[in-house]
């Protein structure tokens, strides 16, 4: 399956590398893909065009400030950066993509700006379709902490770097970006559970029940709090990247899933 190509839009006042993969169902609803802490359209794979030809959506994936081929961070990240992503920087490349009503597919930080969105957007007329999160975080977890001072060490001691530098403009200023912010003594107090009860349209969430970076504590405080309806798939044989770890049950999970969303 070969991937569509690339192409930038400015947003924010930062290049962004989007990529579209157009659906052969009319009337279907816009996917949109957003990336883990790490991630970028090329870390993706074929998992884009994979939903596209499964569920006859358009799927747009793009990769966020720092990461992929977008603009190069160029300041520290702020520990309010999920947010800023999830009220200021997708409305606006929504809105340039004419994209309405989507339904949003998040992995890992992914997962939360989507969840942000979603609550911020929330009107059944006007506001996302439907959301399915993978491996979400809604608060930190010291499971998470500790994973993360782990990936740090492996990108000053292994190959690490090389390996990132196949998919990002700047592999340390991106590596750094996500890993400085994640292990800052203010950030443990980052939560976003006071967002749930906002999100009203239909909510999956998937994890992997190995995820190294957070607990099943994620998944039921969002079963627990959000406004709508909620499915969980728990994952065996599975840790924090269902789409790799455990592709076809999360291709069929999130396939099924859209196709209830009528």
């Amino acid at each position: 399956m070969s991937a569509t190509p690339t192409t930038f839009f400015l947003i924010q006042g930062r290049r962004l590398e989007t990529r579209m993969i157009p659906g052969a169902r009319a009337g279907a609803p816009a996917i949109v893909m957003l990336h883990e802490g790490l991630g970028s359209i090329s870390l993706w794979r074929d998992f884009p065009e994979k939903i596209a030809a499964a569920t006859g959506c358009t799927v747009l994936a793009y990769s966020r400030h720092g990461y992929g081929q977008s603009d190069v961070l160029d300041a520290p990240r702020r520990v309010e950066y999920m947010h800023r992503e999830a009220l200021d920087v997708l409305p606006e490349l929504l809105d340039v993509m004419r994209i309405n009503r989507p339904v949003l597919v998040g992995h890992s930080d992914g997962a939360s700006i989507a969840l942000i969105h979603a609550a911020a957007h929330s009107d059944p007329r006007t506001g996302v379709r439907g959301v399915a999160a993978m491996a979400p975080h809604v608060f930190v977890e010291d499971v998470s902490v500790k994973s993360i001072a782990e990936a740090k060490a492996a990108f000053e001691t292994t190959d690490l770097p090389q390996k990132l530098a196949r998919h990002h403009a700047d592999s340390a200023k991106t590596f750094y970006g996500w890993n400085d912010i994640w292990l800052h003594a203010d950030f443990r107090a980052w939560n976003i559970e006071a967002c749930l009860s906002s999100i009203r349209c239909p909510l999956m969430a998937l994890q992997g029940i190995d995820d190294e970076y957070g607990s099943m504590a994620q998944l039921e405080a969002i079963a627990a709090q959000a406004g709508g309806p909620v499915e969980l798939v728990k994952l065996a044989a599975c840790k924090h990247s269902p789409h790799r770890d455990q592709p076809e049950a999360t291709l069929a999970a999130i396939t099924r899933f859209i196709a209830s969303l009528g």
